[in-house]
């Protein structure tokens, strides 16, 4: 049966899966939803013995239907190769009583790659079932980790550009250096004098332009994301949550049907939110707790019933998650006010227009698989700290701050459940943060001797993907205010012709 999907915002309906794909915001500005959460058709049991690959299909199958099997196949397999450095794609570490999830052994070493491996055969597939002729541009904002993953996925595929923003200030070096030394002739990379907001929200202002849209027609171009608002970025996130539970099973470290929570370092709410459809789809997931970092946007938020981006905006050592507009906290609104779109609209025109809105009693008890909690940088240093002493084990900035807020939540509930935990980036994209946490201020030493260092207190081979960019030349140097990113996507054209 084929699952058609529609605009969170009522403006489109009845689109496959590829062409949502393909055209990665609606076009009236809402996220593409499925018509419904489909159930896997597998038991666990068939689950446990599946490869990453196999998993993968499982799932993807019942969100992707007007995908052949061997289209679907041929884009998992070139996807989830060789590029990865672990032949598990995801595997769980356990320490200090939590099961981490690594997801940071693919090319540019955060999740992300999970997803944006695969996007770029998704799309050139999606292309030539639905005879698109135009050359596709992605255009995708970053707080650090989505524009590298992006600009990896597309760099040199055929028929396709990529353009990347990046606030200029708000990133750590390594992930920089990764954007910076990109190679591709049909990559671009701008830092914008901003924040992530004000690069997701020109971002959005570019797609929603009628007349810019119609102008790059007549050039042979058409605008798709890379932003986690592509439903081709959010179903290969659900596999590795399944992937996990299975392993997990398989491992004898949980019994059949026992309910696991998981706690993800949340900005975006795309990575959280791929939990939250695992779960729709039957794997029994308790609790999904939405860790947050000095913006604390989603914890208000879960805390009162109001969204409310009218604040100070923190930069902090977890960049990735310096967000204060959430954007995938869409779907989920959606769907918490039984589909209504135009109550999902309102909502929307209120955060455009005041910065803020306020869900109902109703919508906020559909949200109770949520709990969310915080925890600042101190708090951060301090659990990746006592991760090490005890364990060990060393983890990033990220995972240390859904670290210290699941302990808050075990604390404040009682609940002792065994617990996923989204691991979303090697240590080493964030050595200098991660290193003061654990040994102290180094103030005189470079990013590259930090790294020189951390291999040697971590015991784990500094990744391939730092290497790379020691001594890569910087090939990207642009840099513009937000109210000139329409201006800078003109002039990458001018500059590449097609």
């Amino acid at each position: 049966m084929e699952l058609l999907y529609g605009s969170t915002r009522g403006g489109e309906s009845g689109v496959t899966a590829s062409q949502a794909i393909l055209k990665g915001l609606a076009s009236d500005g809402g996220l593409f939803v499925p018509e419904q959460i489909p159930a896997l058709d597998v038991t666990i049991e068939e689950l446990a013995k599946m490869t990453y690959q196999e998993t993968a299909y499982a799932v993807m199958k019942q969100f992707l239907t007007d995908f052949t099997e061997d289209e679907l196949k041929n884009c998992i397999s070139r996807a989830y190769d060789e590029k990865f450095d672990t032949k598990e794609i995801a595997p769980i570490k356990k320490a200090g009583g939590m099961f981490f999830l690594e997801l940071f052994h693919g090319k540019t070493i955060a999740f992300k790659d999970m997803a944006l491996s695969i996007l770029p055969y998704f799309m050139t597939t999606a292309a030539k079932k639905n005879h698109v002729d135009n050359e596709i541009v992605i255009l995708t904002a970053t707080s650090g980790d989505t524009g590298k993953a992006a600009m990896a996925g597309f760099a040199d595929v055929p028929g396709t550009r990529i353009i990347v923003f990046y606030p200029k200030d708000g990133v750590s070096r390594v992930q920089e250096l990764q954007m910076l030394t990109q190679r591709g002739a049909n990559t671009s990379v701008v830092g914008i004098y901003g924040n992530f907001d004000d690069a997701q929200t020109g971002v959005k202002k570019i797609f929603g332009d009628k007349e810019f849209e119609k102008e790059l027609d007549e050039m042979g171009f058409q605008l798709s994301s890379a932003n986690s608002i592509n439903i081709g970025r959010l179903v290969p996130q659900i596999v590795y949550y399944v992937y996990a539970y299975a392993k997990l099973y398989a491992a004898g470290e949980i019994e059949k049907g026992e309910t696991v929570n998981v706690t993800v370092p949340t900005g975006n709410f795309g990575n959280i939110l791929a939990a939250y459809f695992a779960k729709q789809m039957g794997i029994p997931f308790g609790k999904l707790i939405c860790a947050s970092n000095d913006n604390k946007v989603l914890y208000d938020f879960f805390q009162t019933g109001e969204y409310n981006k009218n604040r100070e905006f923190i930069l902090t050592t977890s960049p990735s998650m310096d967000i204060l507009v959430s954007s995938n906290l869409e779907r989920l609104l959606y769907l918490s006010c039984g589909r209504d779109a135009e109550k999902t609209k309102a909502l929307m025109d209120g955060l455009s227009k005041d910065g803020r809105y306020e869900i109902t009693s109703e919508m906020k008890a559909f949200m109770s698989d949520f709990w969310a909690g915080y925890a600042g940088m101190e708090a951060n240093a301090a659990e990746i700290k006592k991760l090490y002493e005890e364990s060990g084990y060393l983890v990033d900035t990220h995972t240390g701050v859904a670290a210290a807020v699941y302990e808050k939540y075990k604390e404040e509930t009682g609940d002792g459940k065994k617990t996923i935990l989204a691991s979303t980036a090697s240590p080493y994209k964030f050595s200098r943060s991660v290193m003061e946490a654990v040994t102290g201020a180094d103030e005189s030493a470079d990013e590259f001797e930090l790294i020189d260092k951390m291999e040697k207190l971590s015991g784990v081979k500094i990744p391939a993907a730092i290497d790379e960019i020691r001594n890569a030349k910087i090939l990207h140097n642009r840099q513009c205010r937000p109210e000139e990113m329409k201006e800078t996507v003109k002039s990458t054209f001018s500059k590449q012709e097609k």
